[in-house]
């Protein structure tokens, strides 16, 4: 029986957004790929809520498009709704979110995929990983190509695994238990095999989503109405802000109430969650309902976001009523919250178990440490959330063409970009769970803010190859802009007269005794560059961004320059390499808890051994020492 061989630089498999982006990113730095999807009309589905952003996840995306990627882009065309969350708080948690038509969004990141050079489309389910030995010898493998079910041979240079949370899926409420992947997609039920039998340990979790409802039996006046921000700021800093603004469909706030958590209560044994029927572990910040009611028992109610799935649909989807609870009891919980008394359900919630793997079997460029040329990305590397997916799928893809091009692999660091400290969590530290970003995980994020990504990130996204020369142009000369207008408001003197005064007395300021710079006056608290547009006859006409850099890096210069103190400090452990072939076993004073974790995870440098759970202080210790040492020998 003959059957179909074909030869591609890249191979990826999946079609979420991580492989959206990983096949993106390799097809536009001129590598020819062909992409795999179970299903080509669920390209860069939203199984769960069609949103992008919220909080951290806002500054992915952002950071995301300044590298080069496709979702800010993508979000910014099919948008109904648009917010920016924590705006009462710092700008270094403020973080853009946005409800998604979810069929524009897919249709129109299919349009893109379909008409991008280099890059082909194929639904077929892959069933094996094809390796040879890297060399002779050597217990470390190659990864050249995949197989398909069909037994097609797809050879390539370097393969990107973007599975999401299809491998062996299985959905599950009450008694019902489908092995099916979401919306009722086909699960991939044979890759699994092929990659244990190359040696690749993989972990089980959990996800879920909750029922949806039909928005014309939903009562409204129950509710709060949740409406999108005028003007609306967009995601890719590529897109025009007058492009974008546009009448936005509202969302909605409503709560649970005691009733609730006594029909809860009263139904969890029937809970697959809690009657063993579900032994995966679930993201500990999505919890389903039932979670939430038993974790939190003197909490009486619940937050429910009733938010639209699209312009086609009247289906509304329950934010924060995730469950795996048998259907009648579903109807119950639903039917018992306020405006939801006579909603009728359109589709079931469910849970969803999958495989995925230990991420620390990869290096920080995502590849795999035992198998050369094989990447990974998204919800396979056991993380959550579509963004965390998307700027995985990105960075393998940028690694995978590196590889083939036979350049330095591409490292973000924790204190240059969010995605830089997702991918060193993942692969550094031992997670029981779908990992999650959050602001609160990011030791820098005064410097690391969605509104400044472009700034930090451009340049790396040029010397890849995925930012234009002219749009690095631009960015150049924003940073221009912001460092010649900071400097001038430095240098613009007021005196204490009574126009200035009066001014001030109006914005609810105290009153000048002696001169100042307007330099100055921005960093008080109740007044902003903006503001002082009426004392600054002379200031030039300058885009809105370039403003509110000027703004926040006024305001908050005391506080950026000692994270920019602290970032010093954390790059000499960054820089100080550690060599990946070392047996640890063979360093003498490690503990053997520290020898065993590092000789697992083979930290590429002390900051990153620093970080692994189960290596004290003291052991980075004899690990300065010994480095220090092996320095001194080899210059002898």
């Amino acid at each position: 029986m003959q059957a179909i061989h074909e030869n591609y630089d890249v191979v990826v498999v999946g079609g979420g957004h991580a492989g959206c982006e990983a096949a993106l990113a390799t097809a536009r730095l001129g590598f020819r790929t062909i992409m795999f999807t179970i299903s080509i009309d669920a390209v860069a589905l939203m199984p769960c809520n069609p949103n992008i952003g919220g909080t951290s996840k806002g500054h992915l995306v952002r950071e995301l498009d300044a590298l080069g990627g496709e979702m800010g882009k993508n979000i910014d065309k099919t948008f109904i709704q648009s917010r920016m969350l924590n705006e009462s708080k710092g700008p270094a948690v403020h973080s853009l979110r946005a409800q998604a038509d979810k069929q524009a969004y897919t249709r129109e990141m299919r349009r893109v995929l379909e008409n991008t050079e280099n890059l082909t489309i194929r639904q077929a389910e892959v069933s094996e990983i094809l390796t040879e030995p890297l060399r002779e010898g050597s217990k470390k493998k190659c990864c050249c190509g995949v197989k398909t079910v069909s037994g097609a041979v797809y050879t390539a240079k370097a393969v990107i695994l973007a599975t999401g949370v299809y491998l062996n899926a299985r959905c599950i409420y009450g008694e019902i238990s489908e092995y099916t992947g979401p919306n009722g997609l086909k699960a991939a039920k044979h890759l699994t095999d092929s990659l244990k039998e190359n040696g690749i340990g993989m972990n089980r979790f959990k996800t879920g989503t909750p029922a949806r409802v039909d928005g014309r039996t939903v009562d409204y006046s129950k509710m709060e109405e949740q409406k999108g921000d005028t003007p609306i700021v967009p995601f890719s800093f590529e897109t025009a802000p007058d492009s974008i603004q546009k009448k936005q469909v509202s969302c909605w706030l409503t709560h649970t109430g005691k009733e609730v958590g006594e029909i809860i209560r009263d139904n969890i044994d029937r809970s697959p969650l809690y009657n063993g029927s579900i032994h995966s572990t679930g993201p500990r910040y999505c919890p389903s309902i039932e979670d939430k009611v038993m974790k939190f028992p003197d909490k009486e109610g619940h937050q429910i976001f009733v938010e639209p799935e699209g312009l086609y649909t009247n289906e509304m989807y329950l934010g924060g009523m995730s469950s795996s609870l048998p259907e009648d009891v579903q109807y119950r919980v639903i039917h018992a919250t306020p405006g939801l008394e006579h909603a009728v359900v359109v589709r079931n919630a469910y849970a969803i178990e999958y495989d995925c793997i230990d991420a620390r079997q990869l290096k920080p460029s995502l590849e795999f440490m035992e198998i050369s040329g094989l990447f990974a990305g998204g919800q396979f590397n056991g993380s959550s959330g579509y963004e965390e997916a998307a700027v995985q799928g990105l960075i393998a893809g940028v690694n995978a063409a590196m590889k083939i091009s036979g350049r330095e692999p591409v490292v973000i660091s924790r204190s240059e970009a969010y995605i830089g400290v997702l991918i060193d969590d993942l692969v550094t530290k031992e997670s029981h769970e779908p990992y999650r970003m959050m602001t609160s995980r990011s030791e820098y994020r005064l410097l690391l803010r969605q509104d400044n990504a472009d700034l930090r990130l451009c340049g790396l996204g040029h010397q890849i190859g995925l930012i234009s020369e002219e749009r690095f142009q631009r960015v150049q000369n924003k940073k221009k802009q912001i460092a010649e207008e900071i400097l001038r408001l430095r240098h613009v003197n007021l005196g204490a007269n009574e126009n200035v005064n009066r001014f001030l007395s109006e914005k609810g300021s105290a009153a000048l005794k002696t001169g100042t710079t307007l330099a100055e006056l921005v960093c008080r608290p109740e007044l902003n560059y903006q503001m002082l547009e009426t004392l600054d006859p002379n200031r030039p006409e300058l885009p809105r961004e370039v403003g509110e850099q000027v703004n926040i890096e006024l305001k908050y210069e005391g506080y950026i320059k000692r994270q920019e103190q602290q970032v010093r400090q954390f790059q000499k452990l960054e820089n100080k390499k550690l060599p990946l072939d070392v047996d640890y076993a063979g360093i003498p004073s490690l503990r053997i808890e520290a020898i065993q974790k590092l000789n697992f995870i083979k930290p590429d440098s002390i900051g990153q051994a620093s970080r692994i759970s189960g290596v004290s202080p003291a052991d980075i210790n004899v690990l300065l020492v010994w480095l220090e040492k092996r320095g001194k020998e080899r210059k002898k």
